[in-house]
């Protein structure tokens, strides 16, 4: 589908091609309509739209979690709109982490445990030290989230999702429910993970700030990615402002 890559560039690692999304109804609601997207290994994706205009949606395809009504969805050589509930669950469990808005933690299990959660069914895990330590927590590994800030809480769910070193994040709103101080502490945990780990990450959201971080941002309307931008250089998360 991608074709020859460009010299220099980094792999193709998800495409989609003509992907529309109709939620049947006594009104449908067409939540994509047509969407083309390649995604390279280790890129930082922002994709910016207002409530409705498809980002979650084409997030959740691309995840696995819901299926295309048409177009076709490929990762790497594997045509995930033909493949069944078992593919797509192996798929989800091995190749991509997910990071929403509210953090789903276990309340009964330390930050560690609920890491450890994740590391107990991987191939290639890191140790729930190491994906705490990439986030900056290796100093709360035995906290229960109750004893846990909104932001340290959703920096165990982004280590939670690298902890079997996945090699696709993929991030609702995960600053949605934070103020601006501690948001920023998360985003600059997924760019040390998209950094280091070279995890293709990328990130839905509704603040237009977030974009100057990433390589790429595509703009959806209506369901339509309705513009691109490319940005010489990414802005460190630190020197954001909203």
């Amino acid at each position: 589908m991608s074709g020859t890559q460009p010299a220099g560039q980094p792999p193709v690692l998800l495409s989609a091609r003509g992907l529309a999304k109709v939620y049947d109804g006594e009104s449908p609601v067409q939540a994509l309509r047509g969407v083309d997207l390649d995604l390279r290994a280790a890129e930082f994706v922002v994709l910016l739209g207002a409530s409705g205009s498809g980002k979650s949606t084409l997030l959740n395809i691309l995840g696995g979690l819901e299926t295309a009504s048409s177009g076709q969805v490929v990762y790497q050589d594997h045509d995930l709109t033909r493949a069944g509930d078992r593919a797509l669950t192996r798929y989800r469990r091995e190749h991509v982490g997910f990071v929403f808005q509210f953090y789903n933690l276990i309340a009964s299990l330390t930050a560690r445990e609920n890491v450890e959660a994740v590391t107990e069914i991987a191939r290639n895990p890191l140790t729930p030290e190491e994906a705490l330590t990439a986030v900056g927590l290796e100093h709360r590994l035995d906290h229960f989230p109750a004893q846990l800030s909104g932001g340290e809480q959703q920096r165990v769910a982004i280590a939670r999702a690298i902890a079997k070193q996945p090699d696709l994040l993929l991030c609702d709103e995960p600053t949605g429910a934070l103020d601006s101080h501690t948001g920023i502490r998360v985003l600059e945990a997924l760019d040390e993970v998209n950094r280091r780990l070279r995890t293709l990450t990328v990130v839905i959201t509704h603040n237009a700030v977030i974009a100057d971080m990433a390589d790429r941002v595509l703009r959806l309307s209506d369901g339509r990615i309705v513009g691109e931008h490319r940005n010489a250089t990414r802005r460190a998360p630190r020197d954001l402002q909203w």
